[in-house]
């Protein structure tokens, strides 16, 4: 008898956030602090985040997780920010766009879902 677990279904979930609103507008610092909330609310572990702000034209950074990343690139001139949220190893990638989604009330948000197969030629959830 086995003592591991199966593999689950797929090897990741791979969400694409779009937001129309204030978050376009936010600063690096405060881009970082929503990346690790996220990647905490989605029980994964942050090896490191690197951010980088273009002087007022936006932001874009990367959250590299143990179980994969989080990033975003922010447009303010078009108040548009655009995250990808890519989860595995259990991790909950849904929860981590909730809190993304939920950190600027007043935006647009839509959120676009690829469950990653964890072999060739198998079905996509």
């Amino acid at each position: 008898m086995s003592t591991h677990a199966s593999p689950p279904r797929c090897a990741g979930r791979h969400l694409l956030v779009e937001c129309f609103g204030a978050l376009a507008a936010c600063n690096a610092a405060d881009l970082e602090a929503l990346l690790r909330r996220a990647a905490a609310a989605g029980g994964a572990n942050v090896l490191s985040c690197h951010m980088h702000g273009f002087g007022g034209e936006g932001v874009t950074g990367v959250a590299l997780l143990a179980e994969s990343h989080i990033t975003v690139h922010t447009w303010p001139e078009r108040g548009y920010a655009a995250f990808d949220v890519f989860l595995c190893g259990g991790c909950d990638a849904d929860r981590a766009a909730a809190v993304i989604v939920e950190a600027a009330p007043d935006a647009q948000a839509q959120v676009y879902a690829i469950d990653r197969p964890t072999a060739l030629g198998e079905e996509k959830a």
